[in-house]
């Protein structure tokens, strides 16, 4: 006998302010099922999953949850008050003897339960909003987000807790790794319906293309259908006014219909124009150390930054990847070592705790009042890349409405602000870009554009991130802060890093195994004692520069070999050919000074 459904949602409508969210939509989730639930920013989400919850009741419709069946949610931002420590919240509704279901969770996602609600940041609050679902066991579990303030080892952790339950769930999440790795079927909302195939989220965009393509080829039949009877209607009514009052009436159907239908919402218009070329170099970091307290946040490390460089850092959260970061822009300086700039830098920074949106300020004033967007005696035009441009208009470029531009910045969604911060950084040109994890909350669409922005932007980028997919298509290093001060440099994006750590781990096992008492080896520019203490550390980097250049090439002349890429996109064309000339001069410059710094080492 088949199983009752775990939850049914049958023909709801609901509409805020005027517009209509949902309407007559209807889904049902089974036991045993693995959902990702996707759509654009502002599709519903995460209304509708507040919906199944209970948490919002629809205008018409119902919502329905099987005999017994417990459902969790996991909100984006859950309500503490009553609570004095994290463990309390997570642990309510539970039973003493089950405590321990907490701390494991706790140990898993990196929390302490012990934390006072009062001093907690929002990241902790989450995660343990996460872990009270986890440990209460529920049947169906709802998910928003739930990566988000999660470094990888504890979404990795996360992922092997979902792999092992027998608990069916729901996911929302901008995760693309994440998603493919659990879900087995997506539910995709998309102009207020939702469609279910039962495909997990790696044949979702194939089948969203298709669904598009498919629509898009029906608008046009109708549209050409739409054009032929209005030429009849023209040319011929008049001789056959009485017998065909019929046809007539099917042309105003026919464009009834066209006007119906809800366009697609585009994807933001951004773009990212780089200043006057930097200098060569662009950050030289020579033994740099940092430390708080007794805490030690990085060994001596060095690092050279060239031009058109793709640098990603990552590590499980509070290591420093932050600091770090700051460190080599300047805006912290090193307890030891040397760091210097290049030349003619114009940065832009992209900060993970949105610092540099006011939620009290409306979005227009939060563009018009930024002093370097400000047009002289023009209230309603800021400057976007050296250009006058209205306000408004340069907001619907980013996907906001005219009705949002008085809004204060505090009534948005978190893609929304990640949105308007982007809008901020885009509006002038910039030679370095340092994202601090730029890819909370934001859609799948408005990814891929970020990536292929990246890919053709001819400034620097230093990134820090915990998606793994987006350090995979746009990272070309990966500085890996692994804990207790050490910092590693690798080639290629979080893949790469991970195959080569490997690597490492196994040649430093052949080391111990084959010569007992010894724990490693120095490397054998360490052992030289022809070379100065910068140029042994040069020495040690570059073989992993040449590796990431060789990396760069790669990638590079994959995308010079489409034959329709000069046709199609000649401005992207010549920027990769003149990236490909650059990484290549770059590897011969790096080439000849290994070779010449090895020399004067043997020597």
């Amino acid at each position: 006998m088949a199983r009752a459904p775990l939850l049914q949602v049958n023909e709801i409508s609901l509409t805020f302010g005027g517009d209509p969210v949902f309407e007559d939509m209807s889904l049902v989730v089974q036991s045993g099922d693995r959902l990702a639930l996707v759509g654009r920013n502002g599709s519903g989400k995460s209304t509708l999953m507040k919906v199944m919850a209970g948490l919002v009741e629809a205008d018409s419709g119902d919502v329905i949850v099987g005999p017994g069946v417990s459902v969790g949610y996991m909100e984006q931002d859950p309500d503490l008050t009553g609570f004095e420590t994290l463990g309390d919240f997570a642990a309510h509704g539970l039973d003493p003897s089950e405590m321990y279901k907490v701390e494991r969770a706790g140990e898993g996602l990196k929390f302490d339960p012990a934390r006072p609600v009062s001093t907690a940041s929002g990241g902790e609050r989450r995660r343990a909003a996460l872990a009270r679902l986890m440990a209460s066991e529920p049947e169906l579990m709802l998910l928003d987000e739930p990566t988000n303030h999660l470094d990888i080892e504890a979404i990795r952790w996360l992922e092997d807790e979902l792999k092992a339950t027998r608990a069916a769930f729901v996911i929302i999440s901008h995760d693309r790794a994440f998603l493919r790795e659990l879900t087995r079927a997506t539910l995709w909302v998309d102009r207020g319906v939702v469609r279910r195939q039962d495909i997990g989220f790696g044949g979702f965009e194939a089948w969203r293309d298709q669904m598009w393509e498919e629509e898009d080829m029906q608008r046009h039949k109708l549209n050409r259908k739409i054009k032929a009877e209005a030429r009849w209607a023209v040319e011929g009514i008049s001789a056959r006014r009485k017998r065909n009052q019929g046809r007539v009436r099917a042309l105003q159907d026919l464009r009834a219909e066209r006007a119906s239908q809800i366009k697609r919402q585009g994807t933001a218009a951004m773009a990212l124009e780089a200043g006057p070329k930097s200098g060569r170099k662009v950050v030289e970091a020579m033994g740099i150390t940092k430390a708080f307290g007794d805490k030690t946040i990085l060994r001596p490390f060095d690092i050279t930054i060239q031009r058109g460089d793709r640098i990603a850092l990552v590590g499980p959260n509070g290591v420093g990847k932050t600091t770090l970061l700051n460190m080599l822009i300047g805006k912290e300086q090193p307890d030891g070592g040397e760091i210097k700039q290049g030349t003619n830098l114009e940065i832009a920074l992209f900060d993970q705790a949105r610092a540099q949106l006011d939620g009290d300020m409306s979005l227009w004033d939060s563009l018009t009042g930024d002093p370097e967007m400000r047009v002289s005696g023009k209230a309603d035009q800021i400057l976007v890349r050296g250009q006058p441009k209205h306000v408004v208009g340069y907001l619907k470029e980013f996907l906001f409405d005219e009705g949002q531009a008085r809004a204060p910045v505090r009534s948005l969604s978190g893609g929304e602000k990640a949105r308007l911060l982007l809008a901020k950084i885009m509006a002038r040109s910039s030679n370095l870009l340092v994202l601090d994890e730029p890819t909370n909350d934001l859609d799948v669409e408005t990814l891929d554009l970020m990536q292929e922005l990246l890919s053709t932007y001819d400034g620097t980028v230093l990134l820090v991130s915990h998606d793994r997919d987006f350090l995979d298509r746009v990272a070309a290093t990966t500085i890996a802060m692994e804990g207790d001060g050490k910092a590693t440099v690798y080639a290629g994006g979080w893949t790469d890093y991970l195959a080569q750590r490997q690597q490492d781990d196994f040649d430093q096992s052949v080391v111990v195994k084959s010569k007992p008492g010894v724990k490693s080896e120095k490397p054998k520019a360490a052992q030289q004692s022809g070379l100065s203490f910068t140029e042994k550390h040069r020495l040690e980097a570059l073989p992993a520069e040449i590796a990431r250049l060789e990396a760069e090439i790669a990638k590079l002349e994959e995308l010079m070999s489409d034959p329709t890429l000069y046709s199609d996109n000649p401005v992207k064309f010549q920027k990769a050919t003149d990236a490909l000339v650059e990484r290549n001069e770059k590897l011969q410059d790096a080439e000849a000074e290994w070779l010449m710094l090895e020399e004067k080492a043997e020597s």
